[in-house]
């Protein structure tokens, strides 16, 4: 049954690649190569560097794939089953999602990579602008904070951990060489990656016999330095590369789990029910379904990397079908992997892994590729470095991208400054104690967080899917501005439903209280906005036939 699910899943989303991602190519973007790409036009050194289409991949791939398209389907199947997971996941992938990142990429490139925000403030009003970008602020934070806990309890998972700590430390090491190499002495991109792909993988085993063990504290504090060090200094020294290098990891889980579950893995009965119920600990199936499952089938954070920093490294036009649309269909082949991983485990099973996400993931991947006489124990480290190295690129790219907004907040332009000011409040989440309001148990950083996490990263899509929709009919598209105002609508809808779900759960005695009501606020503002911007567009058509 495994198997059958995820091949239906790969054939439906090359067939939607080909099709509906053609659609949007050709008919509603008309993407072409004769046109210059800010890549080429504003080359900087720093910001603006054109990359090849599969380093560029990589690199996106790398940064949208962090958590989200594994915690988020893992926690919704243990919520609601397997069943809900996969439809969403399947759908939302090819119909909102691929939309949505290929459509911000290709606005910001028509734009001069400038950031959706600033495209909300020439679409819609100035003040609506600001807005928008105070929300991506907010938003970005969560994505930090999150994603630094995650990291880190994977580099103190039990067993393995140490071993994957010691292997991201020498994995970021080789990207900083293959940076070197690749940019600066010219080297064969194909000869150079494949040297190093090996050396990533040989350090799967190698930090399996050298662990570095240390406190979840300590780690919090150096993850916080890393992504710091990692914000300031240019893409090609550690961006570019490092993403570049941990795609090959996602290939592999990706490519090492499909192919285990094919022919093997997939005969495991799938111990967790189709459906389990309406309403869990988690809370109703309906709203929050859509957004615990986050990046694995729509994710807003994914238009803040195409527009903050993949726009301003595409070479091509015609690479936006393939970094945008391509990539958020191969994160929903990751999506439905995390799925599968937990959907063959006992309640006995997840309750002996402690209900982590992570854990579940490395021991599923682990299950996976032993298929092929890959130990367990190499197989499951294997599977949380992949899993550290995506939030990882994630969390650096996210607070590269916090700075960018910040400096269009504030006007501070020094990027030292901007960065040491963004990361004071994910600092301040990731050391806070959250406690579960009805069960009164001590949650960890990433289960507190995630939902209103998820509901902010799903809201900012249906935000940027509105400006995309009234770009479209203000640029003479209107009979494509379905595309993406269908999906807008949707996830509005479901986003603002789910956050003042959270809302009353948590009250306003909590952190998390407060920042859903804030942001249902903005949101809600930001609409506003948008619509009396439709109108009046109405009405100047109107006066212009008269």
């Amino acid at each position: 049954m495994l198997a059958l699910l995820f091949i239906i899943a790969a054939v439906i989303f090359t067939i939607a690649y080909f099709t509906y991602g053609n659609f949007l190519s050709k008919k509603v973007y008309k993407l072409d190569d004769n046109n210059p790409t800010p890549a080429h036009t504003m080359t900087d050194g720093v910001d603006y560097v054109p990359a090849p289409a599969p380093v560029l991949l990589g690199h996106h791939f790398s940064s949208i794939a962090g958590a989200g398209p594994i915690v988020g389907p893992i926690t919704a199947t243990m919520a609601w089953g397997w069943l809900p997971a996969y439809l969403w996941i399947v759908v939302g992938s090819i119909f909102i999602g691929g939309v949505h990142d290929m459509s911000a990429l290709v606005a910001s490139v028509r734009h001069k990579a400038r950031s959706i925000a600033e495209l909300g403030s020439d679409y819609i009003t100035p003040r609506a602008g600001w807005l928008f970008r105070l929300f991506i602020w907010l938003a970005l934070v969560y994505v930090v904070a999150v994603f630094i806990n995650v990291a880190q309890t994977t580099f103190t998972a039990k067993d393995v951990g140490g071993g994957v700590a010691t292997s991201a430390l020498i994995y970021i090491l080789l990207a900083l060489i293959f940076g070197v190499l690749l940019y600066r002495q010219k080297k064969s991109l194909g000869i150079t990656t494949t040297i190093f792909v090996i050396l990533v993988y040989f350090s799967v085993w190698l930090g399996q016999k050298l662990p570095i063990n240390l406190s979840a504290t300590a780690w919090d504090w150096i993850l916080l330095i890393y992504v710091f060090i990692a914000s300031v200094t240019p893409v090609w020294i550690l961006l570019q590369p490092r993403d570049y290098l941990s795609s090959f990891l996602l290939y592999g889980a990706v490519i090492g789990g499909g192919l285990g579950i094919i022919f093997g893995a997939g005969r495991l009965p799938m111990q967790v029910p189709a459906f389990l119920g309406y309403n869990s600990t988690t809370g109703p199936m309906i709203p929050l379904l859509f957004v615990v499952i986050a990046c694995g089938s729509i994710s807003g954070f994914h238009s803040l990397v195409g527009s903050g920093t993949t726009s301003k490294q595409l070479d091509k036009e015609t690479d936006a079908q393939k970094v945008g649309y391509g990539a958020m269909l191969l994160e929903g082949i990751v999506a439905v992997i995390a799925m599968s991983t937990v959907a063959i485990l006992s309640k006995e099973g997840i309750k002996n892994l402690g209900s982590s996400a992570g854990a579940i993931y490395g021991h599923g991947i682990g299950t996976f590729v032993h298929v092929f006489g890959i130990p367990m124990s190499l197989g499951s480290a294997f599977g949380m470095l992949a899993l550290s190295s995506f939030v990882l690129t994630s969390t650096d790219t996210g607070t590269r991208l916090a700075r960018y907004v910040l400096t269009e907040l504030t006007g501070i332009k020094n990027r030292y400054l901007a960065t040491v000011l963004t990361l004071i409040l994910p600092a301040i989440l990731v050391f806070i104690k959250y406690t579960d309001p009805k069960s009164g148990k001590t949650l960890p950083v990433w289960k507190a967080l995630w939902p209103v996490f998820g509901a902010t990263n799903q809201l900012i899509a249906a935000l940027v899917l509105f400006v995309v929709m009234i770009w479209l009919m203000k640029s003479g598209r209107g009979k494509y501005a379905a595309a993406a105002g269908v999906p807008a609508v949707f996830m509005a809808i479901i986003t603002i439903w789910a956050l003042f779900i959270l809302m009353f759960k948590w009250g306003f005695g909590s952190i998390i209280g407060w920042a859903a009501l804030i942001q249902i606020i903005l949101a809600i503002w930001i609409f506003i906005e948008g619509i009396i911007s439709i109108v009046n567009m109405g009405k100047e058509a109107a006066s212009n036939k008269a």
